[in-house]
């Protein structure tokens, strides 16, 4: 953001009534926390709604490890889907 944009928002913000800062103060809240976390602000309602059901303990942060990284274990004769495909026969 240059500073000539960020000088024009600071002056619209200047402007705002008390009740338009409350609701800037809860928006911009909202999203540094939703981004402290790895998540979008959509993201990150959908997250806190599922705490408030009692569906989720507490919000975690999002996990940024590969979920893929892992050794595969070398197994000797066919291959395991082979095998699995013949015992579901």
């Amino acid at each position: 953001m240059t500073l000539a944009t960020l000088n024009r928002i600071l002056s619209k913000i200047r402007t705002l009534e008390p009740d338009e800062i409350d609701l800037l103060e809860r928006t911009l809240h909202e999203q540094r926390e939703a981004s402290s976390y790895g998540y979008s602000v959509e993201e990150w309602r959908v997250q806190k709604a599922l705490v408030e059901a009692g569906l989720m303990e507490k919000i975690t942060p999002r996990c940024t490890e590969s979920v893929l990284e892992f050794t595969p274990v070398p197994i000797i004769g066919k291959p395991l889907s082979e095998t699995i495909i013949e015992e579901r026969r």
